[in-house]
């Protein structure tokens, strides 16, 4: 039990002291004073195994504290400390989700231990079954994904490349669960498996659809979110999927009275990204895309748009280079495609080094040859340790 951490919350120095005289044998015990401490220290050195908070502290109520924890750290578990006379309020509190359970106070030692490890158990087992979620939809992604490679490049390209986009879009709006977002990204053009390469090119050069290949492009969202959708569990990233090219003021597809918020905040980040993508590879500059769908009124949700200029404008930090397989790091950016010696195609200009990407390419250089030098965006040290962290957390 020792090696996952305890937090208690409360506006009480001394009972905090007591808490940690009691307790620090058997677990690995920090404390906050005061609600506004709390979230400074699980802001920096979050997630805590449990969260133990008072229900009256200043200020910030240990209802409201717990739940904000909640939407920082879904799977941290939080405990409530309370009196006789709030038992109701307690009651609501595990009734809304908020509180995993409560403590009356006084506690014996007995109880608290009880409850901790009780507690301790229960984040164990939910962090178990995200990790074998994880696994799971990573196995499953990269199937899906290797498929789309073989039969659709320019999809799969498309696909790679507005990964980090989306990613870092959704981390920029306050959401933690990375692998979401990314796998949402990756998996959003499997659909395309079914269009002919004649939709593609146009669909990449700008010309105007017929009839007929508009209401074929159109449904290629849903043949995503159906192959996803039947993975159990994995029906909210269909769901993602699946309202892609949906506009924010209920235009696009698919048809009806889905709008604004109630867009999944997915496929509103993906509206954007793709559009984005669209353009550039259009022949568009980074300006002149922007101005573009800044004039595209109502298309997108305006708080999205914003995040994803600020992330664009984070970008601007990034320095030039070529540099050799060998010097390739997690996070560089291809600032051209990445070729074999023979010409085949091994990255697509514009897609994030990933860890495992690195590693192929650094094989492919023993075996085939990779050409060299490799022009790249490097981020600066800052930004790529924070994304490690986020992606860590994620």
């Amino acid at each position: 039990m020792v090696n996952q951490r305890v937090l208690f919350v409360d506006d009480d120095l001394n009972i905090l002291e007591g808490f940690q005289r009691t307790l620090r044998k058997k677990f690995q015990v920090e404390t906050a004073t005061g609600p506004m401490q709390g979230l400074r220290t699980i802001n920096e050195k979050g997630p805590y195994a449990v969260v133990v908070a008072d229900l009256k502290m200043p200020k910030i109520s240990g209802i409201e504290f717990l739940s904000r924890v909640k939407k920082l750290f879904p799977e941290t578990v939080r405990i409530m400390l309370t009196g006789h006379g709030d038992l109701n309020v307690a009651m609501e509190a595990i009734n809304q989700g908020n509180v995993f359970r409560f403590l009356v106070k006084p506690c014996a030692p007995h109880e608290i231990d009880n409850a901790l490890q009780a507690g301790i158990e229960q984040y164990r087992l939910v962090t178990l079954e995200k990790d074998i979620m994880e696994k799971t939809v990573t196995g499953i992604t990269d199937t899906l994904t290797d498929i789309l490679t073989i039969t659709n490049e320019e999809a799969m390209g498309r696909a790679t490349r507005i990964k980090r986009f989306v990613r870092d879009v959704a981390l920029h709006l306050g959401e933690t669960d990375v692998w979401f977002y990314e796998t949402g990204a990756l998996l959003s053009q499997i659909g395309c498996v079914v269009l002919p390469q004649a939709i593609l090119q146009k669909i990449k050069t700008g010309e105007k659809l017929e009839d007929e290949e508009l209401e074929l492009f159109s449904q290629h969202p849903f043949i995503a979110s159906n192959l996803i959708s039947k993975i159990p569990r994995l029906e909210k990233l269909g769901n993602m999927v699946a309202y892609q090219e949906k506009h924010y003021n209920g235009d696009g597809f698919p048809a009806g009275t889905v709008k604004g918020r109630d867009i999944p905040l997915g496929s509103r980040i993906l509206k954007i990204v793709l559009d984005y993508d669209l353009l550039i590879n259009r022949g568009f500059s980074r300006k002149d895309s922007l101005l573009r769908m800044l004039d595209r009124k109502g298309r997108y949700d305006p708080k999205v748009i914003k995040a994803f200029i600020e992330v664009l404008q984070l970008e601007e930090q990034y320095s030039y280079s070529r540099v050799s397989v060998k010097d390739l790091l997690p996070y560089m950016i291809a600032g051209d495609e990445i070729l074999s010696l023979s010409g085949m195609l091994l990255l697509q200009k514009g897609s994030e080094l990933t860890l495992s990407q690195v590693e192929r390419l650094n094989s492919l250089e023993k075996t085939y040859g990779v050409k060299q030098p490799i022009s790249v965006l490097i981020p600066p040290k800052e930004i790529r340790r924070k994304k490690e962290s986020l992606t860590r957390e994620g």
